[in-house]
């Protein structure tokens, strides 16, 4: 009898030790991270707060009420705050096992997601998070409702050029922000007409527009369209600096299509790249060439630190970054079309980035200048 019962624990705890064994195996290793768990909660609430006040349910033709919503997401918002230095945006796989690094993505600046994405939704304040493991990231869930009335200039680009796309769009009933724990910054943004939450904020009726083959075209007025793309309606109109500042856009758009960027970097991705990145206006544009600049900044500086120069203190390390970095933009954008300037909240390249033209114009720098004590002056520095 003890011989029965000694196997039966015997062959019991073998089994327990396989099973502990088989799920420490199978369960996602997140040692290496830390734990966010209240620190992403509560960037939830306040994204969802602030998105609730500043883009609420409205009609989904209301023009008044996407435009405070823009203003408010490009200006200094929780979320442009929250976002990585660049991130991805697109729709959620129609494989609800698919992984994110299986799912079509298209790469972003953070001033033109929030601006010229996000802003197209509209959202209730509902909204829920948790971690999911396989991807090794927290996920927001936040109701919305999609503004698929707008006049066509107010879309990045006509979503209507595939049909499966905007109708994702148009039924949307979710947005879904992925968080890196180990920065505590949103990296991907998705859209899916498969909430938790139930119906859209509000309810539309769909439309089918039919798409004529042209990304970027010229309204009965002369304006180019989308107007979004030239951040149209984000400054007062007596700032002194929008007529060359659309003048830029204008040059650097013609400029890039001699460049024939628009062989690859289109919206309806003809090669296709399961990372694509956008080149096809002039402020999706902007927004890479600023970002990879700022990536190599930041290597540019630790360089600096690890090779143990900048003794002098920290304002002969900022002065050498910013000539180098000023060097490096003028190699990468076409010369004689580019206006580049500094200003003490930020760079202005070809477009605002986190600064506001019309608050900063007058303290800006000269890029040249920055080698001799700084000097105030009232335009932009030209390449």
């Amino acid at each position: 009898m003890r011989g029965a019962a000694a196997k039966l624990f015997a062959s019991c705890g073998a089994f327990a030790l396989s099973a502990v064994l088989f799920a420490a195996a199978a369960a996602p290793v997140d040692d290496d991270l830390p734990d966010a768990d209240e620190e992403v909660g509560r960037m939830a609430s306040e994204l969802a707060l602030e998105l609730q006040r500043i883009c609420p349910p409205a009609s989904p033709a209301d023009q008044a009420a996407f435009d405070r919503c823009r203003r408010s997401l490009f200006g200094d918002s929780a979320l442009r705050r929250n976002l990585a230095p660049r991130l991805l945006w697109g729709r959620r796989n129609q494989d609800a096992g698919a992984a994110l690094k299986d799912t079509n993505l298209t790469q972003f600046a953070p001033d033109v997601l929030a601006g010229m994405y996000v802003s197209l939704f509209m959202f209730s304040g509902e909204h829920s998070v948790e971690y999911v493991p396989r991807e090794r990231m927290y996920l927001i869930r936040l109701r919305a409702g999609f503004r698929n009335r707008l006049p066509p200039g107010q879309f990045p680009y006509p979503f209507w050029h595939d049909e499966a796309k905007w109708g994702v769009y148009q039924a949307a009933n979710c947005v879904l922000l992925w968080v890196d724990p180990k920065t505590a910054r949103i990296v991907i943004g998705q859209f899916t007409e498969r909430g938790e939450f139930g119906g859209a904020v509000v309810a539309t009726q769909p439309l089918s527009p039919k798409f004529d083959g042209n990304w970027m075209w010229m309204d009965r007025e002369g304006r180019i369209q989308p107007r979004v793309t030239l951040f149209d309606g984000l400054f007062r109109q007596d700032n002194p600096y929008l007529p060359k500042l659309d003048f830029t856009y204008r040059t650097l758009a013609l400029r890039m299509r001699d460049s024939q960027c628009e062989n690859c970097h289109m919206p309806n991705n003809p090669l296709p790249m399961r990372r694509l990145v956008l080149m096809h206006t002039p402020a999706h544009a902007a927004g890479e060439i600023v970002a990879g600049a700022q990536a190599r900044a930041a290597r540019e500086r630790r360089r600096l630190r690890s090779a143990g120069e900048g003794r002098e203190g920290v304002g002969s390390v900022s002065t050498r970054l910013n000539l180098w970095l000023w060097s490096a933009l003028q190699r990468a954008l076409p010369a004689r079309s580019t206006t580049i300037a500094w200003v003490p909240s930020g760079w202005i390249l070809s477009r605002p980035t986190s600064c506001c033209v019309s608050r900063n114009a007058r303290r800006a720098t000269f890029l040249r200048s920055l080698a001799a004590p700084a000097s105030s002056h009232g335009g932009f520095a030209s390449a």
